[in-house]
């Protein structure tokens, strides 16, 4: 079996430096009963919208299975876990909590620290509940104030059990994904609608963040972004000026609010009905000070100069044209190009002043067969070595990086790709719900349980 490495000098085997496995709610969570509806509910049951036409009612039954996965967690040697609370679950329509749900979040977060894994909670990852989309979700600027609430009164519940909060999980594919090109929940089109989306999103994070540092003080908190990097096709000035364009569209649009107070230069060349409604201390609420930033990371993009000139197609921009992935690829068509996250992570250590960074998910969906009990799935070891060596040479130039987590820990639902993609380190038998360590994972149990015993660990 391949074997995940790194120099003996590296700063990711400091003892401060942290890794784990991630997951959210949605994805694997299953009982649907027991909470309220959400917009991926309501997406699942819209037909032509899901690859395989499934949903998330089972999934992964890690609601019932949860124990079962702490042991697998456990055994993988992780410092930390990285999971999201199902707004549908912990509270009600009326704004009152559930306590049911609660309770189940409770004992995961106590039997985490009872076993010295540290909680990353994620508040927000993409199951906006779907009696709120139904006065306008994320178009709404209410919905604002509404998560404000929600964050306000779950971080109150859950006390000091939390060692670090993300208010939101790719506010991008939230606004973008969601409500301007319509590939994922709540499946809404429009420039204007994902424009609005973000600010809104944004605006919820800055209240959130205020409600965090007075309640849960003691806690990183912070918020994941996602960045596809884009590269210029060619050297010509017009695809170098696309790429930058796609660059403020994509990545900058959401940081730049979040630590510079602004957004992209690009703002003004939107035509006015496109542009998001933005009100009076807007940007100052969203720019609250970050205990870190977490960092998703999958892929790059090549870009060239536009071939349309409006906004009629919601998939085309005036400002860009995006070009299909370039090979190797991922099982799900993304490229793999490794240096794309160094160049990431010293650019934006460039642009900005930057609190520490997590790197929130990293990982590759591959074409895992189960042959004879066991998945062999050496290429996305691969993936893995190439990602963390990249992390690593980023670590080296400078950029402060405190931790690292794998995407996933279990195969599970792929959003619109169903089931179809798996990432897990873990394979799941969905028919069954048997849990089984790839190589990826016992490579990655394998690396981390050799770093507890190397002596060159130095507290930072």
């Amino acid at each position: 079996m391949k074997k995940i490495t790194l120099p003996e000098h590296s700063k990711l085997l400091d003892k401060s430096f942290l890794f784990g496995v991630a997951t959210s709610s949605f994805q694997i969570e299953g009982a649907r009963d027991s909470r309220l509806k959400s917009i991926w509910d309501t997406f699942c049951e819209t037909p032509g919208k899901i690859i395989d036409k499934s949903n998330g009612l089972v999934a992964c039954e890690h609601i019932e299975r949860w124990l079962e996965d702490i042991d697998l967690i456990q055994s993988l040697g992780v410092d930390t876990y990285r999971f999201s609370i199902s707004w549908p679950r912990v509270m009600h329509e009326d704004g009152s909590l559930n306590h049911e749900g609660l309770g189940f979040y409770i004992q995961l977060l106590d039997t985490l620290n009872a076993r010295g894994i540290k909680p990353f909670v994620t508040l927000y990852h993409w199951d906006l509940p779907q009696f709120i989309e139904d006065n306008g979700g994320w178009l709404n600027r209410e919905t604002a104030y509404l998560f404000q609430d929600y964050v306000d009164k779950v971080s109150l519940f859950f006390g000091d059990r939390v060692h670090s909060y993300a208010t939101f999980n790719e506010p991008f594919c939230s606004a973008y994904l969601g409500y301007e090109i319509g590939v994922h929940a709540p499946g809404k089109t429009g420039v204007k609608s994902g424009r609005q989306a973000a600010h809104h999103i944004l605006l919820a994070h800055g209240l959130a963040m205020q409600v965090l540092q007075k309640n849960s003080p003691s806690s990183l908190n912070g918020i994941v972004l996602n960045f596809t990097p884009c590269y210029p096709a060619d050297d010509s000035e017009s695809s170098l000026k696309a790429a930058d364009y796609a660059n403020q569209y994509i990545n900058h649009w959401y940081i730049k609010p979040l630590l510079h107070g602004e957004y992209p230069a690009m703002l003004a060349e939107l035509p006015d009905d496109q542009k998001p409604d933005i009100e009076a201390n807007d940007l100052q609420i969203m720019a609250q000070p970050l205990d870190f930033l977490g960092v998703n990371f999958y892929t790059r993009l090549t870009y060239s100069a536009p071939t349309v000139t409006d906004f009629s197609d919601p998939e085309k921009s005036p400002f860009y044209t995006e070009h299909a992935h370039l090979h190797p690829q991922t099982d799900i068509g993304w490229e793999i190009y490794p240096q794309a996250l160094t160049d990431l992570l010293t650019k934006i250590l460039s642009d900005y002043n930057l609190p520490p960074i997590y790197i929130t998910e990293n990982g590759a969906a591959m074409a895992d067969e189960l042959v004879d009990g066991a998945v062999h799935d050496n290429s996305r070891i691969d993936y893995y070595q190439s990602h963390l060596l990249a992390v690593h040479e980023a670590a080296e130039q400078g950029v402060q990086i405190d931790g690292y987590f794998a995407w996933s820990l279990m195969d599970n639902f792929e959003w619109a790709e169903g089931y179809l993609k798996r990432f897990g380190l873990v394979y799941v038998d969905y028919q069954t719900q048997q849990r089984i360590l790839k190589d990826s994972a016992l490579a990655y149990q394998a690396f981390l349980l050799s770093r507890t015993h190397n002596d060159n660990h130095v507290n930072k």
